[in-house]
């Protein structure tokens, strides 16, 4: 098969002195409750070969595990809409300046406890150290996307949540089609490893390095699967 990568980004990446191939697979739009075993069977299995890794986005995950909050079912509170206007805004995605992504972490944490996030992450600003808000209310917030439709509309209705048992998935995925994979939140700033098949014997630092550059890209492209292969 012939590897392709999208504009901008290269096919092959060198990680602790290996060189590794990375194909971007394109697959239709996803749609909420959509079985990822079939996806990864049609798309996948005509072109994987033993040895291969697959990166998944986890947003394709959740939204086959239907992992979503729906803004119609949300009350935005007054407190959601004064902390967001103090929290910086990212070109990484929607952060809790988005009141909504804001009220879902009250919901989800309490209000004393995000109260103390914001100020405690409102002081560590002042000594340059970031990230403190959502290293106290965790990867669930963190992890939050949608609730924006800058780049598909049907997401602005909605946010998607982190995958529930990512390691889960993965190992399912191999027991089912003898696929080796790993769930990433990768954007192009940073890259994350939910789960991954434990069969997979490079570290997190490895896999981490073989999509630092985000290969499956934050546009429009309906790439959300990376095949990674050995060159």
């Amino acid at each position: 098969m012939e590897f392709k990568a999208l504009d901008g980004k290269s096919v092959e990446i060198d990680v602790n002195g290996k060189k590794y191939l990375r194909h971007a697979v394109q697959t239709h739009y996803i749609q909420l409750g959509e079985s990822y075993i079939d996806i990864i069977k049609k798309y996948v299995l005509p072109i994987y070969e033993e040895g291969d890794i697959i990166s998944i986005s986890e947003k394709i995950i959740s939204l086959c595990q239907k992992r979503v909050v729906y803004k119609k079912d949300m009350k935005v509170s007054s407190l959601a809409k004064f902390l967001s206007k103090f929290a910086m805004r990212s070109d990484a995605g929607v952060g809790v300046d988005n009141p909504y992504k804001m009220q879902f972490a009250i919901d989800l944490c309490g209000r004393l406890k995000v109260i103390f996030a914001a100020l405690a992450g409102g002081f560590c600003k002042i000594f340059r150290v970031h990230g403190v808000f959502y290293k106290i209310v965790g990867p669930e917030v963190s992890g939050l996307d949608g609730f924006y439709g800058n780049v598909f509309k049907e997401y602005a209705e909605f946010g998607i949540r982190i995958p529930e048992d990512s390691t889960g998935v993965c190992n399912e995925i191999f027991e089912k089609l003898g696929i080796r994979a790993m769930i990433v939140d990768a954007n192009d700033f940073n890259v994350e490893i939910l789960g991954k098949s434990d069969v997979i014997e490079y570290s997190e630092d490895e896999l981490k390095k073989m999509v630092k550059d985000n290969p499956a890209g934050q546009i429009k492209t309906l790439t959300p699967i990376v095949l990674i292969r050995k060159s």
